[in-house]
């Protein structure tokens, strides 16, 4: 029989094809999705830290057939034999799967489990498809891919995490922060914690809102609550009485305890000519004669 003469063009793809066999991982996903999803929520269930009563088991199965069909659809072989994955659509999943996870309570851990407990059932696949030979190469790339698909996961939950607490911290912000009216006319704004250049921000601009909303002519600033007062701290404070004045409205600091006083003194921090008083009680007194309003005690008989 006559030999089959091979052209140096054939051998070069043949040798390329040798070295770079294409992948099985994509045709096991697509054709044996059931027996993995049903592999996976088994390895789901057996996992403790993955439920803690928080989310259901038909929830999780519900979770890993909606990833499983995903993948299958994101899934493909590139041209080095290894098995590629389009993650538009991975994204959007695992954003929103983050999302319900941050919100349950879940940890970056846990969150991760779910994605790397679905090895166990492809490997199982891939051992019964691979030949022995190609069985290493397989698992390798399965593996790849899986830890892949673990750390865009991962990514997805810290970036969902962040965006939460910052929207937490902004929201406590705003309730660390309320505008009092005590009256016709006079504003109070109690301060609790240290002032820093956020908060002092967030400050000047709630009462400076309230102040134009009610025409108020007179805004009371208590510091009562603020632990100490240093450089930083009297600095935000006079921004906030220079931007109260610009409105065209009186300031009064209130809460100025001794030790405060003294830090000031020692600091060497000029208020200018802010209106000082120690309490709040004497500051709306102080408020209530300047808008031409006096308290009195009345005499019952």
């Amino acid at each position: 029989m006559a030999g089959r003469v091979v052209t140096s063009g054939a051998l070069s793809s043949l040798e390329s094809a040798m070295a770079h066999p294409a992948s099985l991982l994509p045709d096991v996903i697509r054709q044996d999705k059931p027996a993995i999803l049903d592999d996976w929520r088994h390895e789901l269930e057996q996992t403790a830290s993955a439920l803690r009563g928080r989310v259901t088991k038909e929830e999780l199965g519900a979770r890993g057939a909606e990833m499983l069909d995903h993948l299958a659809q994101a899934v493909s072989t590139g041209a080095d034999g290894t098995t590629q994955a389009d993650f538009a659509v991975l994204d959007r999943f695992f954003d929103e799967f983050a999302r319900d996870r941050v919100l349950q309570g879940f940890n970056a851990e846990e969150t991760a489990t779910f994605v790397l407990s679905l090895k166990r059932p492809v490997f199982a696949r891939l051992r019964d498809r691979a030949e022995p030979a190609a069985l290493a190469d397989a698992l390798w790339d399965a593996t790849q891919l899986v830890d892949k698909l673990a750390l865009r996961c991962v990514g997805a939950f810290q970036r969902m995490r962040e965006a939460v607490i910052e929207r937490q911290q902004a929201e406590l912000l705003e309730l660390s922060t309320p505008v009092v009216k005590l009256w016709d006319g006079v504003l109070a704004l109690p301060i609790i914690g240290t002032l820093d250049s956020a908060r002092t921000q967030t400050m000047m601009e709630t009462l400076l809102t309230r102040i134009a909303d009610t025409g108020s002519a007179i805004a009371i600033i208590d510091i009562t609550g603020v632990p100490t007062v240093d450089t930083l701290v009297a600095q935000h404070l006079i921004k906030t009485v220079t931007a109260i004045r610009l409105m065209g409205a009186e300031c009064i600091i209130s809460g100025v305890r001794p030790q405060i006083a003294q830090t000031i003194v020692h600091l060497g921090v000029d208020l200018g000519n802010v209106t000082t008083k120690a309490n709040l009680a004497d500051a709306l007194a102080l408020a209530l004669t300047r808008t031409g309003l006096s308290v009195a005690k009345t005499v019952r008989a």
